[in-house]
């Protein structure tokens, strides 16, 4: 069956507060919910379940907050893009906020196969030795390899988590502790912050997990 979309929409919004106890199959429906209710132009996927056409670059682990997730919508009326984000806003779900939105060819390839590169910023809540931290910072990325181990249900596979990393920082602050993060974000390349901190010896339920970039290849 031929498109009937005309225009391909790039929302960039941040996921705060309470959302960050929302998955990812949950977030994507709180955007279906809140175009629908918006009434947007929204093309609907084809066949028995029809849904809004909404993709979305990555998923973004439970209890973590963003300041820079991308979804693409499709619409089969135009809208200019301002327009569209204060027609979407008006009904969007508290803790997401769409900040920007523009306008990106229909035929561009999917978010999730030109993603890059992410950076998170990683806040301790424990105290911890700065010195000594500095120091396994400088071991990680000066390490060849950093072999761990990834479950899946009942599978672990071994995987090396070091060429995942593209930098670590520990700047300098007087009140908090602050990691950031830039990991490879690739298909079946991806970085995880978790694995990062549990291969510094830091506990990740013991941390806030932000994300604040995600990079796209040109």
């Amino acid at each position: 069956m031929q498109a009937t979309y005309v225009q391909r929409l790039r929302l960039t919004f941040r996921k705060i507060g309470p959302t960050r106890y929302i998955g990812h199959l949950d977030l994507a429906r709180t955007l279906e919910r809140a175009l629908n209710r918006a009434k947007m132009p929204i093309t609907y996927t084809q066949g028995f379940n029809r849904r809004p056409r909404l993709a979305m670059a990555t998923a973004l682990p439970l209890g973590y907050t963003s300041e820079c997730e991308l979804a693409d919508i499709w619409l089969d009326e135009r809208m200019e893009p301002d327009a569209a984000r204060t027609q979407m806003m008006s009904r969007m779900a508290p803790g997401i906020e769409i900040v920007h939105v523009e306008e990106v060819p229909t035929n561009d390839p999917s978010l999730q196969s030109i993603t890059t590169e992410t950076t998170y910023v990683v806040t301790l809540l424990d105290a911890v030795d700065t010195d000594e931290l500095r120091a396994k910072i400088t071991a990680l990325l000066a390490a060849e390899t950093a072999v761990r181990v990834r479950a899946r249900g009942k599978k672990y596979k071994e995987y090396d988590l070091r060429p995942l990393i593209l930098d670590l920082q520990l700047p300098e602050a007087d009140d908090e502790t602050v990691i950031v993060m830039r990991l490879c974000l690739e298909p079946s390349k991806t970085g995880r912050p978790d694995e990062v901190l549990l291969e510094l010896g830091l506990d990740p339920l013991a941390a806030r997990i932000h994300r604040t970039h995600l990079a796209l290849a040109e």
